[in-house]
């Protein structure tokens, strides 16, 4: 089957160990295109992937009322963090909430790349932006827009030695950090949800329903609840398991 993915879920190196193990319990191939999350929904859209494992949750349940999917089932989550020169010339440490993370920021019109690709974390990034009274197109030449996924996006900040945000897990497993430090997390604005959508076969009815099916089954339970919560880079856990049987 055919499955759309986030590229922060794949830069994670989670794939990497859930690929194996679904092979060997269900006997099923389970093939990734790795994309943002707007254009996993567009290919769902489309039906020319069986499902979905994004993390925009305003986006998916539009997905879902449009009837593209018949439902929504939360996997696991994690946390967004704001990445940033150790210097941290905007002084965000001492930033009490994202919201004033950002404007110090903007304030100190410091180099901040954004993905800026329509994915889960460009449209969490510009929400965050919104919350903060902030307009991002308003930011020349400090801050560039890329339309490039989170390993490029975390490489590009490292080159100019930039601000980003990014999820923790790509950023733990993102080898190329240089100067770069995480410097703000917590917020409960950061919350990180991936939710898995099948494709609706009513809309689509080519779509491998019953693949789909047995692959949520196997994500909400014990097998993949162990090794989700099991996965840690340098003693940190990436994700936690919320998926409700």
């Amino acid at each position: 089957m055919r499955l759309a993915v986030t590229t922060s879920f794949h830069n994670s190196g989670l794939s990497d160990l859930l690929l194996p193990a679904i092979r060997a319990d269900l006997g099923l191939h389970v093939q990734l295109l790795v994309v943002g999350t707007g254009q996993a929904l567009r290919l769902g859209r489309a039906g020319d992937v069986d499902a979905v494992l994004v993390h925009s949750k305003t986006a998916e349940d539009a997905f879902v009322s449009a009837g593209f999917a018949s439902h929504r089932r939360p996997i696991m989550y994690n946390d967004f963090v704001l990445i940033g020169p150790a210097s941290d010339p905007a002084a965000i440490r001492q930033a009490s909430d994202v919201k004033e993370a950002l404007r110090r920021i903007a304030d100190a019109k410091v180099r901040f790349v954004s993905r800026g690709d329509d994915s889960g974390t460009d449209k969490t990034e510009r929400r965050l932006w919104a919350a903060a009274a902030l307009q991002p197109e308003t930011f020349d030449p400090w801050y560039k827009s890329l339309g490039m996924g989170m390993g490029a996006s975390l490489n590009t900040a490292a080159g100019l030695n930039a601000y980003i945000l990014a999820d923790r897990a790509s950023w733990l497993n993102f080898g190329n950090k240089r100067t770069l430090v995480l410097l703000f997390s917590g917020d409960p604005a950061l919350f990180n949800q991936y939710a898995f959508l099948p494709i609706n076969p009513s809309r689509h009815p080519h779509v491998k329903w019953a693949a789909a099916a047995a692959l949520e089954k196997w994500l909400a339970g014990a097998t993949a609840k162990a090794l989700i919560n099991d996965y840690k880079i340098a003693g940190q856990q990436l994700f936690i398991h919320n998926a409700q049987h």
